[in-house]
């Protein structure tokens, strides 16, 4: 009787280190997916910043197009201007 208790025993003390390595792993993976999270977290926070400044860049970009569109046209008219100035003095 006394080897079928310590046998008993010993299964239940293996057991139960199973089920303590079990534990530490399991706590190990939460650690790993939270750090993954957070993680994330911080990408997204990345993203949401350089999404942000892409946002005031092609503001920047459009303002600047029209202001290099007015001064095109700008140069045109003054082109033709100076062009018809040229044939009036010419022809007159």
């Amino acid at each position: 009787m006394p080897d079928s208790t310590d046998v008993r025993l010993t299964r239940i003390e293996d057991k139960l280190d199973k089920l303590a390595d079990a534990m530490v792993s399991l706590a190990r993976a939460e650690e790993k997916i939270a750090a993954m999270q957070e993680n994330q977290n911080n990408h997204f926070e990345r993203l949401n910043r350089f999404s942000q400044k892409l946002d005031e860049i092609e503001t920047k970009v459009n303002d600047n197009n029209r202001t290099v569109q007015l001064i095109h046209k700008l140069f045109w008219v003054v082109v033709i201007a100076a062009t018809g100035a040229i044939a009036t003095n010419m022809w007159m």
